[in-house]
């Protein structure tokens, strides 16, 4: 399996950052896959942002649920964050990730990673 993130590099504050995962090698609606956009500021640890089950129902984390949106193609075999408002607080690379779990919750989390992208949130 293959991830690969996609999207703009640089964000006016304010606007709405949004990011395509593409994964390659199976389906993203393949039992019991669980999908997710994780982000590392500079200087900083990992950050959890949200997750899409294969099911393609989605949960967030709580301190940015009120901006994050996961969405999905099935068609195309991609997922999609999209954070609103956007401040210079949220630069990071952005990573997508697929974990593995069972039909109620993940048992081996991160298991496959893109690349990585660089987001700069500046005017």
């Amino acid at each position: 399996v293959q991830l690969q993130e996609s999207g703009p590099g640089l964000v006016k504050p304010s606007q709405t950052l949004s990011l395509t995962c593409t994964v390659s090698g199976d389906s993203i609606t393949t039992n019991y896959y669980f999908w997710s956009w994780i982000r590392q500021p500079p200087g900083k640890g990992l950050e959890w942002i949200g997750t899409i089950r294969y099911s393609g129902s989605s949960y967030y984390d709580p301190s940015l649920k009120s901006r994050t949106s996961i969405s999905r193609d099935t068609a195309k075999n991609q997922f999609t964050l999209q954070l609103t408002s956007v401040t210079p607080e949220d630069t990071a690379v952005y990573y997508c990730s697929r974990s593995t779990g069972n039909g109620t919750y993940i048992t081996v989390p991160n298991d496959r990673w893109g690349q990585g992208t660089q987001v700069i949130v500046s005017s």
